[in-house]
């Protein structure tokens, strides 16, 4: 009896490693994409000032002035990649696609979540609390279908 219940704990540790492992790349995924210059058509007001030309005396990296480092292309091939495993929550399970999906992204500045439990619960109108159950829910889809596949959690 011993035995069964140190490997019941072996696989529970290793389940909520997995889970925390989604969680972290997830995450990392949202920062990655609010860190994304924004490009293309814009209606803002566009001044007619020249733009500066670059000097590496003067060019200061990103962060410093306010903007987040623009990802490198294997932190874009990992976002794809976690944003793709959203795919194994069920269709029929919305909601929790997209709880997983407000919950992963973080500011890349000051890794902060930009919606909070509350603030979900209040989008998808249920209690804050639910709103983590269902997340905790989401994530074991994602581990389960991971798994299933052969994926190995690792840092």
């Amino acid at each position: 009896m011993g035995a069964s219940v140190i490997a019941c704990e072996a696989k529970r540790s290793a389940t909520v490693d997995a889970a925390a492992f989604v969680v972290a790349r997830l995450e990392e995924a949202g920062a990655t994409l609010l860190a994304l210059p924004q490009m293309g058509f814009s209606t803002a007001a566009r001044g007619y000032w020249p733009d500066m030309v670059r000097d590496s005396f003067i060019d200061l990296p990103s962060a410093e002035r306010g903007r987040p480092v623009t990802p490198d292309a294997a932190r874009i091939s990992r976002m794809e990649e976690a944003f793709g495993w959203l795919g194994f929550i069920p269709a029929h399970r919305m909601a929790l696609r997209r709880i997983v999906g407000y919950r992963a992204l973080v500011n890349p500045l000051t890794d902060r979540h930009m919606f909070p439990w509350r603030r979900i619960g209040k989008r998808i109108g249920a209690d804050h609390r639910a709103v983590q159950r269902w997340h905790g829910q989401a994530v074991g889809m994602i581990v389960a279908a991971l798994g299933a596949r052969g994926f190995i959690f690792d840092s």
